[in-house]
């Protein structure tokens, strides 16, 4: 081969790999959502840092501390991620309005792991229709498992109604004489809750339920309705509700020297924001569900994930109450976007990251404990199949049997 035909199949070759270059820039141009950039992802949330459950601010100050650990171990893909995280107050109105902020004027790729079930309800519409994902979102309300309808909106969270049934199950295992009091906040939290409550009791519900009261997250306090629960001659109280009001339930039940098998709600179940507040004694014999390791455990000390977490808060959120069980949901969640994007490689559009993201299987956070299923579908996108039943001891949550199916609960 002479040394021009040698430069011109160089020449060639060049002219070719430049071409491909450019054809791969390009599709990588054309599959690429808003929010995203060459450098960068931009993601928006909201979560409550005032309002009626500010307790669990924690939860989203956690998902911006990991994603800052995240960009700096390089981000993802060679991306960093930019979260931007509003207050929603816990209110309906305003988290549309934070929503809309974040897709309209910030435009972001997608909305990452929206704490609450009024506030998400309040943008599920919204963000369905304009097709941008809810990735991930933290309520276990069953309205948001419904792929055919609203197949933008994909849930991470144990369903309320399944938790319910199995509470019940408990119930009737350990106490079938029961006479129960159902407190329950008036939303789609403590009615799917109770819903499932009922599911699980079966025909028992209507004679073993001898009392049921509702209360707004506005109410300053529900301490009335623990007197009343009392008087009804009720031996099994159930809180479905926030924190704040169960903390307060179990307070004024200890005040009357009222002492029934005593259920929250998993989202109350915070020794940080629950336990502690209500009075470690007083709380003592308190049983909720759990799917994450508690990092304040001392049984837990020595776990990979608990010990990588610890360093994670020590550098990222040094001021966190380990026992503040808010911040759990947020890394995990966090942890579990992260996933998703990197499942997309460098096809960074929202219809392929609401593949990868309905399509988990071999995948758990590091923080969930041993024995929780992990996964979902196309037509189903629930994720959490399995929880623990816990029982406060006045220092920890400790288990209660093994972790159960909850798939053909509730």
């Amino acid at each position: 081969m002479t040394s021009f035909s040698r430069r011109s199949v160089l020449r060639l070759g060049a002219a070719t790999a430049a071409l491909a270059g450019i054809s791969r820039r390009a599709v990588a141009a054309t599959s690429a959502g808003p929010g995203v950039t060459d450098s960068e992802v931009k993601l928006g949330t909201t979560a409550y840092y005032s309002g009626p459950a500010s307790t669990a601010a924690a939860y989203g100050q956690a998902q911006v501390a990991y994603f800052q650990m995240v960009n700096d171990r390089g981000g993802i893909n060679g991306r960093k991620v930019n979260l931007i995280s509003l207050d929603n107050a816990f209110s309906p109105p305003k988290a549309l309005e934070q929503t809309r902020k974040l897709v309209e004027s910030e435009e972001v790729f997608a909305i990452a792991g929206s704490l609450g079930t009024p506030t998400n309800v309040a943008i599920q519409k919204y963000l369905n229709g304009k097709g941008v994902p809810n990735l991930f979102l933290t309520s276990g309300a069953e309205r948001f498992n419904d792929p055919k309808n609203f197949p933008w909106i994909v849930p991470f969270y144990p369903i309320y109604a399944a938790q319910g049934a199995l509470f019940a199950k408990h119930i009737l295992k350990e106490r079938p004489s029961a006479k129960i009091a159902v407190q329950f906040e008036n939303d789609d939290l403590g009615r799917d809750y109770v819903k499932g409550l009922k599911q699980g009791l079966g025909e028992k519900a209507s004679s073993m339920i001898v009392k049921e009261l509702s209360h707004e997250l506005s109410d300053p306090t529900i301490d009335a309705q623990i007197v009343d629960f009392k008087a009804s001659g009720a031996d099994v109280l159930i809180q479905f509700t926030q924190s704040k009001f169960a903390a307060q339930g179990i307070r004024a039940a200890a005040g009357m020297d009222w002492h029934p098998m005593h259920i929250v709600a998993s989202n109350a179940g915070s020794i940080s924001t629950t336990f502690i507040p209500a009075g470690a004694e007083a709380s003592k014999g308190v049983i909720t569900a759990i799917w994450e390791r508690n990092p304040a455990d001392p049984t837990q000390a020595e776990h990979p994930a608990v010990k990588e977490f610890k360093a994670f808060a020590a550098k990222y959120m040094p001021n966190l109450d380990l026992n503040n069980a808010a911040a759990l949901p947020g890394y995990n969640n966090a942890y579990m976007i992260e996933q998703a994007l990197r499942r997309c490689g460098h096809e960074l559009s929202r219809e392929n990251l609401l593949k990868q993201s309905t399509t988990l299987s071999g995948v758990t956070p590091p923080m969930f404990i041993d024995g929780i299923g992990v996964w979902n579908s196309p037509t189903d996108y629930r994720a959490i199949h399995h929880l623990q039943l816990s029982r406060f001891d006045g220092t920890t949550l400790a288990s209660i049997g093994q972790p159960e199916s909850i798939d053909n609960l509730g």
